[in-house]
Order: structure tokens, then sequence, then C-alpha cells
């Protein structure tokens, strides 16, 4: 009886220190499954934002070459085609037309210049907002030289989406660069009202100005025209010989 007792404990606690092994062994496994786990997941999240960098990168890096493209090369080239335009009256008939074709293929190049750029300066106004494009825009032509630019705001941030946004700075560029190319303008400026429901832009120079009857569809004005009714905004012209030119864009954040 004292022998079948001592095999039944020894047998009992045999089986208690396999199972506990077994337990710990178990215990282990899922422990090392668990980590294992953790691990394939910190390797994935921090290759998922290596690659996020990287896109961020690209695009950032993209984004340097067409800005760099536009102000920097085709600013260059425009100050070469006015100085160019300002010398073809002073020559001769065949050197005019030697320069009249040189010219007309700098333009060529500008505008593919610009077509590019704005290929690669992808969605401005989602990195910098409305009012700092505006304001990269200003700095950009102040290079130039040519005028003096003026721009007063309330505040940086727009309430409005990157796409309207994105429009309504299409239509400032735009009236810029008609203030470039037809004005004779030497002082411009720039005022953003921004209210709850209202955002006003208000773009005056001291140009020669145009008589708005006959001058319509031209010099880019059907463009900004199309674009402000892209995004339901008010957009109208005043201007007057002699006395200069203003423009407004009124946008109403609450339409659709």
């Amino acid at each position: 009886m004292e022998k079948d007792k001592l095999v039944i404990i020894f047998t009992v606690t045999l089986l208690i220190i396999v199972l506990t092994m077994i337990f710990v062994y178990v215990i282990f496994i899922r422990k090392k499954t668990m980590l294992l786990i953790a691990q394939n997941e910190k390797d994935l999240y921090f290759e998922k934002e290596l690659a996020t960098s990287q896109v961020e990168m690209k695009e950032q890096t993209l984004n340097y070459i067409g800005q760099e493209l536009h102000d920097d090369l085709g600013q260059k080239l425009s100050v070469v085609r006015l100085r160019q335009n300002q010398l073809i009256p002073k020559l001769r008939n065949a050197e005019k037309e030697e320069l009249t074709e040189l010219n007309e293929l700098l333009g060529e190049c500008i505008q593919d210049i610009r077509n590019l750029s704005k290929t690669l300066i992808t969605e401005q106004i989602i990195h910098f907002g409305l009012i700092e494009s505006v304001e990269r825009e200003i700095h950009r032509i102040k290079k130039l030289k040519l005028l003096r630019i003026h721009l007063t705001t309330q505040k940086h941030d727009i309430d409005i989406s990157p796409k309207h946004g994105l429009i309504i700075f299409r239509i400032i560029q735009e009236s810029i660069n008609n203030i470039l190319k037809h004005s004779n303008a030497k002082n411009v400026s720039i005022e953003v009202e921004d209210d709850q429901d209202i955002l006003r832009i208000t773009i005056s120079d001291n140009g020669k100005g145009f008589n708005t009857d006959t001058i319509k569809d031209g010099s880019g004005l059907k463009n900004m025209e199309l674009r402000a009714k892209l995004i339901h905004a008010e957009f109208a012209i005043q201007s007057k010989l002699k006395e200069g030119t203003k423009t407004s864009i009124i946008y109403h954040k609450n339409l659709p």
C-alpha cells in the first residue's frame, strides 16, 4: 500500500510538473508569437511611414522644381521678352522680322515652362493656403521690379475648400498677368476681406485703363469670368481710360 501511494504521488507530481512545463511553454510560445506580431506591425508601420515620407519628399521636390521653373527661369524669359518688345519698334524692318520670330519662339518657350510648372505644382493651395500663395506670387512679381504690389488682408487662414481656393488664386494670377502685359501700371493693391459667409477680393491698378464696352472677351477676361462661374462667384471689372482698373471677386462660402 505504501508503495502504491508513493507511485501515485510520484505519478501525480510528475503529471503536475509536465502540465506546468506545457503550460509555461504555451505561455512562452504565445508571448513570443505576440512579440513577433508586434515587431512585424512595427516593421510594416515603419515601411509605410518611409513610403509616405518618400512620396511627400518626391512631391515637395517636384513642387520646388515647378516653382523654380515658374519663378526663376520663366520670369527671366518674360523679362527678356518684355525687353525685346521694347526694342522691336526701334529696329529696321528686316531686323524687326527676325526679332519678332525670335519673340514668338520665346513666347512658346515661356508658355511651355508655365504649363510644365503648373503640372509639377500640385494642389498648391493645400500646402500653402490662399493668402500665402498670393504672397508668394507677389514676391515673384516683385523680383521683376516692374510693379509695386501691396496686399491688405485681415487674416491668413481663409476657410474655403482648397479646390475653390485654387480657382480664386488662378483668377488673381490672371489679373496680375493682365496688368503686367497691358496696363502700364506702376502700383497694384490687392485687398482681401473675409467674413463668415463672404470672401471679397479687390485688385486695383493705376494703369492706362480700357473701355470695358469694347474689350469683353480679350486679355483673359473671359477666362477669369468662366473660372468665377465654376465656383458660383461674382466677378466684375470696372475700368476707365487713364484712371486704371478695378477687378472684384465675391465668393459666397455657403453656396455648393
